[in-house]
């Protein structure tokens, strides 16, 4: 099985998304592919060079749909008020439908039309929230809050994805993406099993995919 997580910025600031691939063995996550700076033709090229008959789960960190009318979804509402009591900004969790977060709305139902268009039905997407699937899952909140701005923060979140079972993504400097891409992949991983820390279920038609941590 392989797990495959992606950082996704929006559109036209692909610099900023990150994929990672890992395969399952021996019950851990072992690290086979990393891009950064991912492109939609790049992802297609991660996508293409799948086995048609290998399961895969594939985690996106970014809005899959939006709230009919606007506003938050209520995953949206349930996971902010989830992460704050976990200690983190109520600004973590983000409408995706503001200005800015539109964006990356629109490159995460982009992202997944690729999927679903290339895709055998053994490839399966979650929408996932890497900071709130690492500090749900008991990695230090400061380091959460602070791993977009400090190396020392990402490298204690590194260690930390180790220890929860991912090989081989250690580095030297990493960037924030590359450290929320590998948290993309445990949340990934962590859904595939039913081992979520938190999960609401997708509702067809308006939101079709499951959003986890």
């Amino acid at each position: 099985m392989k797990i495959i997580g992606m950082d996704l910025s929006g559109p036209s600031n692909t610099a900023d998304t990150d994929c990672v691939v890992f395969e399952e063995q021996g019950g851990a996550l072992h690290l086979v592919g990393c891009v950064s700076g991912a492109t939609d033709e790049d992802i297609v090229a991660i996508l293409t060079t799948l086995a048609s008959s290998e399961a895969v789960s594939i985690g996106l960190d970014a809005p899959l749909s939006y709230n009919p009318g606007g506003g938050d979804r209520p995953s949206d509402r349930d996971l902010r008020q989830t992460v704050v009591k976990a200690g983190l900004h109520p600004g973590s969790v983000m409408t995706p439908t503001m200005t800015k977060m539109a964006f990356l709305t629109l490159r995460g139902m982009g992202v997944a039309r690729i999927i679903a268009e290339m895709c055998s039905v053994l490839v399966r997407v979650v929408e996932v929230h890497p900071g709130g699937a690492m500090a749900l899952g008991g990695a230090s909140l400061e380091a959460v809050k602070a791993f977009k701005t400090e190396k020392d923060s990402r490298q204690v979140l590194l260690e930390w994805l180790v220890e929860e079972g991912l090989k081989g993504i250690a580095r030297q400097d990493p960037s924030d993406h590359y450290v929320a891409a590998c948290a993309c992949s445990l949340a990934a991983w962590k859904w595939s099993q039913g081992r979520s820390v938190w999960c609401w279920p997708s509702c067809t038609p308006h939101h079709p995919y499951d959003f986890a941590c």
